[in-house]
């Protein structure tokens, strides 16, 4: 995705949703952050922006915007891409998420103003989330010098409880340092 399709999907969500505020909680949310031009490929691979709202607390606006311009409606099949709507609550995320979030908007977005997960939170998320794709992901992020581990370290022993879940996502960032080639 590029941030011209972030901007055309946060327009139309936010119209959608009557609400200008739209939280990028997914992978794309760190185009709020980086042009894609300075992303590495996995980093920038997903056709869908998982979006959410501050104020939406029975999922309202997400399921409106999911059933409008989510997987397979017609703005998918137009554009090549699409919105998922989701929970606030998705997102497993370090404490004080909410104080980083990365305000990215252009003129192509309006009236939508994207809230996009800071990079260091984002990839905690995805390290949460444990699927192959997240660790490419964070692996790419980490390697193109865009995330600092020892940040991410810190971020991830701010998680909420289960404590077994941060020792899994530490535990997958010391097999990361460790790993041949580690870095490039």
């Amino acid at each position: 995705m590029r941030r011209a399709d972030l901007a055309h999907i946060l327009r139309a969500a936010s119209q959608i949703a009557g609400d200008p505020d739209v939280v990028v909680i997914g992978s794309q949310s760190i185009l709020g952050s980086y042009d894609e031009d300075d992303l590495p490929d996995p980093v920038i691979g997903s056709v869908e922006a998982d979006v959410t709202f501050w104020n939406d607390l029975d999922d309202r606006k997400s399921d409106a915007v999911d059933g409008a311009i989510g997987e397979d409606s017609g703005f998918h099949q137009t554009y090549g891409y699409y919105a998922q709507g989701v929970s606030i609550t998705t997102a497993v995320l370090p404490d004080g998420w909410r104080e980083r979030v990365v305000v990215w908007e252009n003129r192509s977005s309006v009236p939508g103003r994207a809230h996009c997960l800071e990079a260091h939170d984002l990839a905690v998320a995805k390290l949460v989330a444990a699927r192959m794709k997240d660790y490419d992901f964070v692996s790419a992020l980490i390697d193109a010098g865009l995330v600092s581990p020892t940040t991410l370290r810190e971020r991830a022993e701010t998680l909420p409880p289960p404590r077994s879940r941060t020792a899994r996502v530490l535990r997958w960032l010391d097999g990361h340092e460790h790993r041949p080639h580690a870095g490039r």
